[in-house]
């Protein structure tokens, strides 16, 4: 969200941050809020002048009327009913306006921090560095083609129950996903100090608003709100026999109202929605801050993949639930750059780990999140593909999601409050580690080795398909 103050004071800075960002117009947009912004403040100026007045002349009439001025009384409780009229008619516009301003500026970018690149696609993302060698040594098989011809990877069977970008994965493969989720769990707890959350994988509207999926992503989320409207139906079904279709209006007009007032619920499209959350409508001290707070969860990850057709329909690299092991740091303004790069290096401890050669990206303006300000991707080297595919995104958003969540701390001896800053990333993405751990791990009889730092966690077990 955004500080209209400073959209106010400082209009050229955001026609030239979203225009990089890639919003057309920028200009027109910017004037568009002004506009917005000084209607609305007529319209309160409007309502608290004519408040006054109405509080003044109320004042009056009793005076009159001790006086047995009548005349006067009557005038002034006439000029008190136009009033109200006044105060109802600015309440209206405030209201419909503000609306207006609110859902505007809900709907843009965070602005980019200033050493973010310029660029339009991922065309314009910087390296910064890389680690490991790429295994170039003979042909490498597609890691669904391992798992499928080890018996222990299978997509058909998953599309029959759910349809595509589903897989069922089995014995020592399944085995192999649990144990990459565990490992990377117990490195962000035991290793980097991230506190461990077992947080909801269903969320309210405002949950999914304050972290920026929505409004604008409601297409590459799952809505779970048509189990909600089944118990409205259930609750409405007339009494008698359950093949009963003739609903009476009355029972209609029943199932509107409460389809109206139902909270949307949204199944997560990744922890950083709940753990982001934990801090919502709430001031946190000073104290609370000295070091970052860090929390860490490993859950399922629901998306749509509404924009993503055509894209990565083979295999387990784009899914519609997965699992990930999520950070969330939420910092003082003033150390959230360090937090962003010591978070950054969480995500790439895992990956040294595993021996797993990758390279940190630095996102440009174009192909950054809709709430980061500076994002540091992590890609993973793929041998059947040739090419680094994304594992880890690494954001700092920083006061951005605050604002939407109400977020904010208070410094030793003040009395005035400040929005906290948000961070978020990967660490990592599971079904990716594991294809990664496939394809760079494959041997030539089609078996897969087991890194050396999860054996532990397979019980010794060296190799899958042995």
């Amino acid at each position: 969200m955004h500080d209209i103050r400073a959209i106010r004071e400082n209009p050229q800075v955001y026609v030239a941050g979203w225009s990089s960002r890639g919003v057309d117009e920028a200009d027109g947009l910017v004037a568009d809020i002004l506009r917005l912004d000084a209607e609305l403040r007529r319209a309160q100026t409007t309502g608290q002048d004519a408040l006054a007045k109405r509080n003044a002349a109320s004042k009056l009439i009793g005076a009159a009327m001790g006086k047995k001025d009548m005349a006067e009384a009557d005038r002034l409780k006439a000029e008190v009913e136009a009033l109200k009229g006044d105060i109802a008619a600015a309440a209206e516009v405030e209201a419909r306006v503000g609306k207006e301003l609110r859902d505007l500026l809900a709907a843009q970018k965070n602005l980019a921090a200033e050493d973010v690149p310029d660029g339009e696609d991922e065309a314009g993302n910087v390296e910064v560095s890389t680690w490991g060698e790429p295994r170039r040594t003979g042909p490498a098989k597609d890691h669904a083609d391992l798992g499928e011809a080890l018996g222990m990877l299978d997509f058909e069977a998953a599309a029959k129950m759910s349809g595509a970008r589903f897989a069922v994965l089995k014995g020592q493969l399944a085995r192999l996903e649990r144990a990459v989720g565990q490992f990377m769990l117990d490195m962000q707890t035991d290793q980097h100090g991230y506190l461990e959350v077992n947080p909801p994988y269903l969320v309210r509207d405002e949950a999914m608003f304050g972290t920026g999926q929505l409004p604008k992503f409601a297409d590459d989320l799952f809505n779970a709100s048509s189990v909600i409207e089944e118990d409205v139906w259930l609750k409405a079904a007339p009494q008698g026999s359950s093949d009963n279709l003739g609903i009476v209006q009355g029972q209609l007009e029943f199932i509107l109202e409460q389809l109206r007032n139902r909270t949307h619920h949204w199944l997560i499209p990744t922890a950083e929605v709940s753990l982001t959350n934990l801090v919502r409508e709430t001031i946190l001290s000073e104290d609370d801050l000295t070091t970052p707070m860090r929390m860490t969860a490993l859950t399922p990850c629901f998306r749509a993949e509404a924009g993503s057709a055509g894209r990565d329909t083979r295999g387990l690299i784009r899914q519609h639930q997965f699992s990930k092991v999520e950070m969330v740091s939420i910092a003082r303004p003033e150390d959230s750059d360090a937090e962003h790069e010591r978070m950054t290096a969480c995500a790439e401890a895992v990956l040294n780990a595993l021996e797993l050669p990758f390279r940190r990206m630095l996102l440009c303006k174009g192909d950054m999140g809709f709430s980061a300000q500076k994002t540091f991707d992590l890609e993973v080297w793929l041998p059947s593909q040739g090419t680094y595919r994304e594992i880890s995104s690494c954001s700092n958003c920083g006061d951005f999601q605050a604002r939407r969540m109400d977020a904010r701390f208070k410094r030793a001896g003040e009395k005035k409050t400040e929005f906290v800053h948000t961070l978020n990333g990967s660490g990592l993405a599971v079904g990716r580690t594991l294809v990664a751990i496939m394809e760079n791990y494959q041997q030539d009889d089609g078996r897969i080795a087991v890194p050396a730092v999860l054996q532990p966690y397979m019980g010794g077990l060296q190799v899958v398909g042995g």
